[in-house]
C-alpha cells in the first residue's frame, strides 16, 4: 500500500517550500497541488517542476471537495503521492477530509508543515498568538453572514484579538479587500448596534504576508477604508487588550497611533 503525503508550500512563493517538503515532492511518484484555498502571489508553476524535477498535477476544488480527492488518493494506492497546500496543510478543512478518505482506504498519511497566514500575521503584527481569540473568514458580499461580526462582538468582550481572513477565489482572481470586509462588518454594526466596531475602533491591515515587502498597518478603522495596502492577499486584525510590549510593537512595526497605549491592560 503506498502513502500520501502532505506538504505545505508557505505563503509567497516556490521558495516557501522546507526542505523536507522539496525532498518528499522529489522522490514521489506522483505530486499534485492544489491552488485555490490560499493565493500565493509569486509562485510559479514552472519553477516549481524545474525545482522537483517531474510534473506537478494542479487539481481544482471540485476534485478534492466534491470527488473527495479521488484523482489524489488513486496515485497514494499505487505508491508515495504529494499533495502540496499553499501555507500549512490541514488548515483548510477540505484537506482533512481527504487524509480521513485516504485512511478508510488504508493508506498511509503523513505531513510536512509549512509557514501558516495565522502565525504569519501575528508575527508582522507583533502581538502575542496566545492572546488570540477564534479566528474567522470573512466572506465576499454575495455571501454575506452575520458570523464574522459575532466572533469580533465575543472576542472583545473577553479581550482577546480577532484574526478575520479575508475571502479569495483564485480562479477568477478576486479578493475581498480590506474596505470591503470593513464595510460588511458596519453593516452589522448598523443593525444590532453593538458598539463592537465603530470609526475609532483600532484595527490592523496585512497584506501578502510572507513576501519580502508585506504591508502591515494598524490604525483606526476610519483610515484604514481608505488605506492603500497594494496587492493581496489581505487579513485583519482587530486587536483586544494589549500587553505593553504588544503596543510598542504596533507602533513599531505597523505604525500604530500612540494612542494605541490605552488598549494596554
Amino acid at each position: 500500500m503506498g502513502e500520501l503525503v502532505f506538504v505545505g508550500l508557505g505563503l509567497h512563493d516556490e521558495f516557501g517550500i522546507s526542505l523536507k517538503g522539496l525532498e518528499e515532492a522529489k522522490t514521489a511518484d506522483a505530486v499534485f497541488l492544489e491552488a485555490y484555498t490560499n493565493f500565493m502571489p509569486d509562485f510559479s508553476l514552472e519553477n516549481f517542476e524545474r525545482l522537483v524535477g517531474k510534473r506537478v498535477v494542479v487539481v481544482s476544488r471540485k476534485q478534492l471537495e466534491d470527488e473527495n480527492g479521488w484523482v489524489v488518493l488513486e496515485a497514494a494506492l499505487k505508491g508515495k503521492a504529494v499533495l502540496l497546500v499553499p501555507g500549512d496543510p490541514l488548515v483548510a478543512t477540505t484537506h482533512v477530509a481527504v487524509r480521513l478518505e485516504a485512511q478508510k482506504r488504508g493508506i498511509k498519511t503523513r505531513i510536512v508543515h509549512g509557514a501558516s497566514i495565522v502565525s504569519a500575521v501575528m508575527g508582522l503584527c507583533g502581538l502575542h498568538n496566545y492572546k488570540f481569540g477564534k479566528s474567522v473568514t470573512i466572506p465576499f458580499p454575495e455571501n454575506f453572514s452575520e458570523t464574522p461580526y459575532n466572533v469580533l462582538a465575543q472576542n472583545m468582550r473577553l479581550g482577546l484579538h480577532t484574526l478575520c481572513l479575508l475571502d479569495i477565489d483564485v480562479e477568477k482572481n478576486r479578493f475581498l479587500t480590506v474596505r470591503e470586509a470593513l464595510e460588511m462588518l458596519f453593516r452589522v454594526e448598523a443593525e444590532k448596534r453593538l458598539g463592537v466596531l465603530g470609526g475609532e475602533t483600532l484595527a490592523v491591515g496585512v497584506a501578502r504576508a510572507g513576501s519580502l515587502n508585506p504591508t502591515v498597518k494598524a490604525g483606526f478603522v476610519k483610515e484604514l477604508l481608505d488605506y492603500d495596502f497594494g496587492g493581496p492577499p489581505y487579513s485583519l486584525v482587530f486587536p483586544g487588550r494589549l500587553h505593553f510590549m504588544e503596543a510598542e510593537a504596533l507602533v513599531a512595526f505597523a505604525q500604530a497611533p500612540p494612542s494605541v497605549w490605552r488598549l494596554v491592560e
